[in-house]
């Protein structure tokens, strides 16, 4: 638990907030994809795995397996919009969680992340 609270502390010394108006995926910058990389290894990798694939460490004991974000494809919708929605709500019935606690240009960030994890 430590190692956590630590690396929390790391990523927000490294990665301070971005502005408080959050960010819209027309207007990516670099500074919001590295910040968006930073909340993933933090809050989604338990999950979603490192590259984001759906493999990581705890999807190994869930029923409903986590997105796999390589493949592109959202069942709830693939617009940033969408994708922005199901952050913040969560999907109910699913072990997918409501990230509404965090700030909203992180989840602006993390969804500028995500996006750019699809493969052809």
């Amino acid at each position: 638990m430590k190692l956590f609270i630590f690396t929390i502390n790391i990523v927000c010394a490294i990665f301070p907030p971005l502005t408080a108006v959050a960010e819209t995926f027309q207007n990516v910058t670099p500074k919001a994809l590295v910040r968006g990389e930073a909340v993933f290894q933090v809050n989604c990798v338990a999950c979603h795995g490192v590259k984001g694939d759906g493999a990581g460490p705890a999807a190994k004991v869930m029923a409903q397996k986590p997105r796999n974000f390589i493949l592109g494809n959202f069942k709830y919708g693939n617009t940033p919009e969408q994708l922005f929605k199901t952050v913040t709500k969560g999907i109910e019935g699913t072990p997918m969680p409501s990230w509404a606690g965090l700030p909203e240009a992180d989840r602006w960030a993390v969804i500028h992340y995500i996006k750019t994890l699809k493969r052809p």
